[in-house]
């Protein structure tokens, strides 16, 4: 069952011993699928709208005490932008400051394979969700660490290991 209310207040709230709020996210991703049914090698991507306003992201937000990492970046997934999957192996630790009230954060990705695409999730009245091929999201994402995250994705699966094994695991589910 997938809860339909996301978590709100800042009580388990981590901080670095810097005092720098620990947030997480996740680029969800999929590989497009052809009209025939077959999957394309062709990367999409979902970037979600901002709350306070109509600029383009991947889900995010604090990692609290009572979660690891992945459970974090999930959770983040699903309030946001209402998907589910599998989250893989972390991108990268990012230090950065919100341009919008100077505050210090520690950032943390992960890739996020989407197996479900929710009709409802937590935060669908206040976000709008699109996937986008990867130039386009690179193009319309704000956060420059965020696009730092997803040339590192798009490196990793490109790599022709990863390449083979995205390959054995597609055969494997037709």
């Amino acid at each position: 069952m997938v809860c339909l209310v996301s978590r709100t207040g800042r009580h388990l709230q981590r901080y670095d011993n810097l005092g720098r709020r620990q947030v997480v996210g996740c680029i969800p991703y999929r590989y497009k699928c052809n009209s025939d049914g077959t999957v394309s090698n062709d990367l999409e991507v979902l970037v979600i709208s901002s709350q306070k306003c109509q600029k383009m992201m991947f889900p995010k937000g604090g990692w609290e005490l009572d979660e690891s990492r992945e459970e974090a970046a999930l959770r983040e997934s699903l309030e946001e932008a209402g998907v589910l999957g599998n989250v893989e192996s972390e991108l990268g630790k990012w230090d950065f400051i919100s341009k919008r009230n100077g505050t210090y954060y520690e950032g943390y990705m992960f890739p996020l394979l989407v197996k479900e695409e929710l009709a409802f999730w937590p935060e669908q009245h206040v976000r709008r969700r699109t996937w986008m091929n990867v130039k386009e999201a690179r193009d319309v994402c704000q956060h420059w660490w965020m696009k730092e995250a997803l040339d590192i994705l798009v490196d990793r699966l490109t790599s022709p290991q990863q390449q083979k094994e995205q390959n054995i695991s597609i055969c494997s589910l037709i």
